[in-house]
């Protein structure tokens, strides 16, 4: 039985969505186990209208909650009895294999290396979230925002995570990795792209295929795109922004007369496809790559739908056994491998 905890008061619209999320998995996965943290009262009210198998979800009562505006750091060392904070603890502990948050993502990032600690060997864990590409398999972008100043070993490990990443939980056998960059000659980028290229060409357990541009990431032939988590998280959001662009025009387009709505009706399957292959939340989360434990951070409002997808992919991470592959992928390069942080130390 894979056991998943959920931070089940993260997010917009929490605990309802959360609720119907872990309901809609727990129906889908008959060996999926989950610990809802959250305030027992309000999960349980959410709970009363759904069918579920009750020995297959677990409530532990929280009485805090962490805030999207909050400072992370003090939230987390403060707020001792949030949702959040509880959750990684007893992920710690063992009570489980992997969590799913749609909380603050300051607030999971700091949980994340401050209670359950980061990987021997990987600088710096990163966010790696799947972008809908042209292909239909999705793009993995590495960083998108956990690190906003890197240096060319962070990039090294982002692609191995995510390298490993596409292969132990989508099956991708040799995912081709490109770095982000502002051109693909081997002269373009600042210091960091330029390092980093040099140090990426020379791995052998990644599929390095040079640098890449911004376009790449929806319509390149690359699996993985490396960034800092600056620019990474500009491209994400640059993404986003097209998607809801592209779905309002569409919307509009067919909205401005009796016959464009008939004819919005003769291709409503066409447009469906679109507004579909466009949605991130498809795709789930973002996978905190690096840590002790799969971890999966879900959009701020992500519905039910969306939820249930993120406690797929962190049920898959564990099965895939992704934490193991990392390991043994990080451990197999000499790239000055450094020790992992300690709850005093980290910030």
């Amino acid at each position: 039985m894979t056991k998943i905890i959920i931070d089940a008061m993260g997010g917009d619209f929490a605990p309802k969505q959360q609720v119907l999320g872990c309901v809609e998995a727990l129906n889908k996965d008959k060996d999926l186990y989950l610990i809802l943290c959250g305030d027992e009262t309000q999960i349980k009210a959410e709970l009363s209208a759904c069918k579920y198998d009750e020995k297959r979800l677990e409530i532990v009562h929280t009485t805090e909650v962490i805030g999207m505006e909050e400072i992370p750091t003090k939230a987390v060392k403060t707020k001792k009895d949030s949702s959040t904070v509880v959750a990684f603890r007893l992920l710690k502990e063992g009570k489980a294999d992997g969590l799913v948050s749609s909380g603050s993502t300051g607030a999971v990032l700091t949980a994340g290396v401050l209670i359950l600690g980061r990987l021997k060997g990987v600088s710096r864990p990163a966010l790696c979230p799947i972008i809908p590409n042209h292909k239909g398999t999705g793009t993995f972008l590495c960083d998108c925002g956990a690190n906003l100043e890197c240096k060319p070993i962070n990039l090294a490990h982002f692609a191995i995570m995510a390298t490993a990443y596409a292969q132990s939980v989508y099956g991708i056998k040799d995912p081709k990795v490109g770095l982000l960059n502002n051109g693909t000659e081997e002269h373009k980028g600042l210091i960091l792209q330029q390092e980093a290229n040099g140090l990426l060409k020379n791995m052998d357990c990644i599929n390095y295929v040079g640098n890449v541009e911004g376009r790449d990431l929806m319509f390149g032939d690359i699996d993985v795109m490396v960034s800092d988590g600056f620019t990474g998280n500009i491209a994400m959001k640059a993404v986003e922004g097209c998607g809801k662009l592209v779905s309002t025009t569409l919307k509009k387009q067919f909205k401005r007369n009796l016959w464009s709505k008939l004819r919005a009706l003769l291709c409503k399957d066409i447009i469906g496809g679109i507004r579909t292959s466009l949605d991130y939340e498809t795709c789930g989360g973002a996978m905190f790559l690096g840590l002790n434990k799969p971890v999966v951070k879900g959009h701020g409002n992500s519905k039910a739908y969306a939820f249930s997808v993120c406690i797929e992919q962190a049920a898959n991470a564990v099965r895939g056994e992704l934490v193991g592959k990392i390991k043994g992928m990080i451990d197999s390069v000499d790239l000055n491998p450094v020790a992992p942080e300690t709850t005093e130390k980290a910030e």
